[in-house]
């Protein structure tokens, strides 16, 4: 059977309905306690599934950002096109395993009938490296946040609290050394031959490199020069990437107020707690990203939140609360992702 990108389009949509249906059946509560939870949120269900029109909107500028520095001035794409293939992608990485890397192959074949396959691929690899390579920044920030807080009496730093503080920082260090090379001489290729090395692959390492060696090479000259000659495009998506952090964290703050946690309700008050919601999604995204390979993190996002949160000296309940809240705003994005999945697109 010959694969075509309608039936991969259609592959990936039955797989996005599939994974739907999955994680509506593996709630940690009973529908009834569900329901309870969304009556709580009320009305604040919609600024909480609303900011995500912004936040994606900024992922889309991200990567509209390496796009126009990695395709030829006569190819065109529009941000509205992005814009949608961001919402399509990121709802096949929640849905799909294996690190949420679904939403990757769906973008390039999209992409592809825009701009040039080895344009696309430069591309959504480029912005993929820039949305793991903001989350290191994101981690490593908010050690300093947290440490700030802390040094004002806000929050407590213990040995134990101090200890982990140090090794997430010692981490991404890490990833900015791994990122630097990456960014410096391209890691397609280098990539192909490291999975050549796990037992059984060496074989289809060699034929893809085989086929594939200009394509990939050019990939990797095309990532290679975007920190290199397109140093404003990397500089404006990392910053968009970063921010859209900054902004997710919103539907947390928004949870901590509906709990009438607002320490005081004054302007100083509301900075705190906002603060809080950053460290919250920063220490629940990485402790999801550690265990990335489950499906939309099964389990992995509710704990993440119930411990970042306690940390905090906030009650588990409240983490509950906030996990289950999240997961049903992914279940609608996903829906509204794989909705646009099958809206009919004419490329111009």
């Amino acid at each position: 059977m010959k694969w075509t990108k309608q039936r991969i389009n259609n592959l990936f949509f039955i797989l996005g309905v599939v994974m739907v249906v999955v994680m509506m059946f593996t709630f940690d509560v009973s529908f009834v306690e569900l329901w309870d939870h969304i009556c709580h949120a009320g009305y604040w269900l919609l600024p909480i599934i609303g900011v995500w029109i912004v936040i994606y909107g900024i992922n889309a500028w991200a990567w509209w950002c390496i796009i126009r520095s990695t395709k030829t001035p006569d190819e065109h794409v529009s941000f509205l096109r992005v814009y949608r293939l961001t919402i399509t992608g990121y709802a096949l990485n929640y849905a799909t395993p294996v690190g949420g890397l679904g939403g990757e192959p769906y973008r390039i074949i999209e992409l592809s009938k825009n701009i040039q396959q080895d344009h696309a691929a430069a591309s959504v690899i480029l912005y993929a490296m820039m949305h793991i390579f903001a989350h290191f920044w994101f981690w490593f920030l908010s050690v300093f946040l947290y440490v700030a807080l802390a040094l004002v009496g806000d929050l407590p730093l213990t040995a134990p609290v101090a200890i982990v503080m140090a090794v997430i920082a010692g981490l991404c260090l890490l990833a900015f050394y791994l990122f630097s090379m990456g960014y410096r001489k391209g890691l397609v290729v280098k990539t192909i031959r490291w999975i050549g090395k796990i037992p059984g692959l060496k074989g289809w390492s060699t034929r893809f490199l085989d086929r594939h060696t200009d394509t990939l090479k050019n990939v990797d000259k095309q990532i290679a020069s975007l920190h290199k000659e397109h140093k404003r495009a990397f500089y404006e998506s990392l910053v968009l990437e970063y921010f859209s952090r900054v902004v997710q964290s919103a539907e947390v703050f928004f949870m901590l107020l509906l709990f009438g946690i607002d320490n005081g309700g004054d302007v100083t008050g509301l900075v705190i707690t906002y603060l809080h919601s950053i460290l919250i999604v920063a220490f629940t995204t990485l402790f999801a990203n550690l265990i990335g390979f489950l499906p939309m993190q099964l389990g992995v996002q509710e704990g993440g939140f119930v411990l970042s949160i306690a940390a905090l000296g906030l009650s588990a309940a409240l983490g509950i609360f906030v996990s289950i809240i999240c997961r049903v705003r992914e279940i609608i994005w996903i829906i509204i992702g794989l909705i646009l999945m099958k809206m009919p697109y004419k490329p111009k």
